[in-house]
């Protein structure tokens, strides 16, 4: 039975610069998965490769079995893949509810809809008709992550989610994903938290200088393990 998500040897370029060398990577029904690595060890871009921002071969990024790589952004939506992008990206001229409904223009069947979205963010619908980029940090990333749902994805994607946010508001974003994958939805986080990504995962990958340095259950894994991928020391 084929992946969900799958890739291979994916290789990924900033004009003549390669960002990512070859990069193996899986992702099953149901399933959290971490990658984590330092500032420019291709994490960003890989989410971006698999989500038609950067331009890859067409057969390394298979989905359900179908090749996708290098379809567009709307497309790679319209499958089932959402991301939740680093820095929001939210619309300043839209209301919290108006950024809201932009993510359901895939038009995609689900159980995401505004009134699930506000049960599971109560803040968002108290400050629906606000401008979406006048919220705290943490509740700008909270429109980010309803946004995304709000197009029923199979797979949300989600890149630096505790960027710039406190400790307590880190916490209580992550304590959100167990409803969202509680019906069988497949999350892939990026994060530099390392204690977070292991904590909330079932496996990881760690990515330096774009290849993969180390993968495996994320209850397996010593920090020294981690410690060593990450850096190369």
């Amino acid at each position: 039975m084929a992946a969900l998500l799958q890739t291979r040897n994916l290789q990924a370029w900033y004009g003549d610069a390669q960002a990512l060398f070859g990069i193996d990577f899986l992702l099953d029904e149901g399933e959290l998965v971490a990658i984590i690595g330092a500032n420019g060890a291709g994490k960003s871009t890989f989410l971006k490769s698999v989500t038609g921002l950067v331009k890859v071969a067409s057969q390394s990024v298979e989905w359900k079995g179908k090749a996708i790589g290098g379809f567009p952004p709307g497309e790679i939506v319209r499958q089932g893949l959402a991301m939740v992008p680093e820095g929001r990206r939210l619309f300043a001229s839209l209301s919290v509810e108006e950024n809201l409904l932009m993510g359901a223009s895939a038009r995609r069947k689900g159980p995401w809809d505004l009134q699930r979205l506000y049960k599971l963010f109560p803040v968002l619908k108290e400050r629906r008709r606000l401008p979406a980029t006048s919220l705290s940090g943490g509740q700008q990333q909270m429109v980010a992550i309803g946004r995304a749902l709000m197009s029923n994805p199979e797979v949300l994607l989600c890149d630096e989610l505790s960027l710039g946010l406190a400790p307590i508001i880190i916490r209580e974003i992550y304590d959100t994903m167990p409803v969202i994958t509680a019906e069988g939805m497949s999350v892939v986080i990026v994060e530099q938290d390392v204690s977070m990504a292991q904590r909330v995962s079932s496996r990881l990958y760690c990515l330096q200088e774009g290849r993969v340095s180390l993968h495996g259950k994320s209850d397996d894994v010593t920090r020294e393990q981690i410690s060593q991928a990450y850096f190369g020391v």
